[in-house]
């Protein structure tokens, strides 16, 4: 047997085909299923089950388009309402592959009809899990994606859950999460990127706290999670539309600016220090790196018209293939070239670009103001003296909270802080993006 890992780093997720003997199984794909259907040829395996460990709450499922594609049979749990036909499998259930087969276990606590899948070979040994987003490398899944009223009985749940696999499996064989690789669905940073069951017992919370030791660290750290995760489920219960991951219409400058000029979504994929030294007003910095996706979607109006600028064509393809892993297909179009062209003699906005020591001289020198964007939980380990926190997922509700005047943004890389300075940018400020990781700043003398 052969587990290839299909990683999409920009969600911090992976997916799963097992392959032997000209034979292949896929665990949570990701929308966009030409990666799989290229895989499977250059493995020259046919695809015959398609299996999801839950309904996902962090991207939009291509499991449904991938089983009618290939003529797989689509695997999910019992329990779950959905609009679309498939097989339902619970606790004690086995995928007979031929191969190898995959038996089904009910681990709740993610959500409350997860299932993990155990992988055997043909002569019933267990050399794998499937784990979702129940055991993860050093964590567990996050427990309060149902809702509040329900976090503290699935915390409990997962507990329980990461208990059993662990009681019921040997210590050698492989863990395969879905999260963990830097997916807010974790409840806290997976550990590494390989791990076994006997890991596990050394590392997992899990299975070296008490019950109550592991509900109350595992609640008292979650953090907030992207707003787009509110719509995830319910798409995925619905049943996808198929993908489309075609060249957005081409929009020309002038359309471009209207649009900005009136707060519609313009994004420009640009490097953070290239939209810094010249952009169109009105437009959003969103470079296209691997958290692109997971800002954007978070701070995105839901449904709103949305226009991609880029360097190029391939830049374009690229974000459009992130967004439709979230179900952000409404691309009102886009704009490639110099952005000198795309303004087309309009004067362009820049703001300066530092680092930590260049802040730590302006603050010395003047009452300059220093916004930091990281997470409450960030900015509460470690701050600098005075800094205003506005997370960044707040930021455009909380605008009008940012003084005038000259304004330092900064936050744990400069990745947010470039987003955050360009929602904030108006006549009235003097925007300067700190681009520089906050481990520099107490070497600035920047933080007491």
């Amino acid at each position: 047997m052969k587990v290839t890992i299909i990683d999409t780093s920009g969600l911090g997720d992976r997916s799963y085909l097992v392959s032997d003997s000209g034979i292949a199984v896929v665990i949570d794909p990701q929308r966009d299923i030409d990666r799989v259907l290229d895989l499977a040829r250059e493995l020259q395996v046919r695809i015959t089950h398609v299996l999801e460990t839950h309904l996902h709450n962090d991207y939009v499922t291509g499991g449904l388009e991938l089983a009618r594609t290939t003529g797989a049979e689509y695997v999910v749990a019992s329990g779950d309402d959905l609009g679309y036909e498939r097989r339902a499998v619970s606790d004690g259930d086995v995928v007979d592959v031929g191969p190898f087969s995959l038996a089904v276990v009910h681990t709740p606590g993610h959500t409350y009809t997860h299932v993990s899948y155990v992988l055997r070979d043909a002569a019933g040994t267990a050399a794998g899990v499937f784990t979702g987003g129940s055991m993860l490398h050093g964590t567990t899944g996050r427990t309060d994606l149902l809702g509040e009223e329900h976090t503290d009985a699935l915390t409990h749940a997962q507990y329980r859950s990461v208990r059993r696999l662990a009681e019921e499996l040997p210590d050698d064989v492989q863990v395969y999460p879905t999260h963990g690789f830097g997916s807010f669905c974790s409840a806290t940073p997976a550990a590494g990127d390989e791990s076994t069951v006997a890991d596990e017992r050394r590392t997992n919370p899990a299975l070296t706290q008490s019950e109550q030791a592991f509900v109350d660290e595992l609640i008292a750290g979650l953090g907030a999670y992207p707003a787009y995760y509110a719509h995830m489920g319910v798409i995925n219960a619905e049943g996808p539309a198929p993908v489309d991951l075609s060249m957005p219409e081409p929009v020309d400058p002038a359309e471009v600016r209207r649009r900005a000029e009136a707060g519609e979504w313009v994004v420009d994929l640009r490097n953070r220090k290239a939209f810094a030294a010249a952009h169109l007003a009105g437009t959003l910095g969103f470079e296209l790196s691997t958290p692109f996706v997971t800002y954007l979607g978070w701070l995105y109006t839901w449904g709103a018209p949305l226009t991609l600028i880029g360097d190029d064509k391939e830049q374009i393809l690229q974000a459009r293939r992130e967004l439709a892993r979230i179900g952000i297909d409404r691309l009102a179009g886009s704009a490639v070239g110099a952005i000198s062209a795309l303004a087309d003699g309009t004067p362009l906005r820049e703001y300066r670009v530092a680092d930590f020591g260049e802040l730590a001289g302006a603050v010395a020198d003047s009452g300059v103001a220093v916004l930091d964007v990281r997470q409450r939980n960030e900015y509460e380990d470690s701050h600098i003296s005075h800094a205003i926190n506005i997370p960044l997922h707040e930021l455009l509700a909380r605008r009008d909270e940012v003084p005038a005047g000259e304004v330092w943004v900064h936050c744990g890389s400069g990745y947010r802080a470039a987003i955050a300075a360009s929602l904030i940018e108006r006549p009235d400020r003097t925007i300067v993006l700190v681009d520089d990781e906050f481990a520099n700043a107490p070497e600035a003398e920047l933080v007491g």
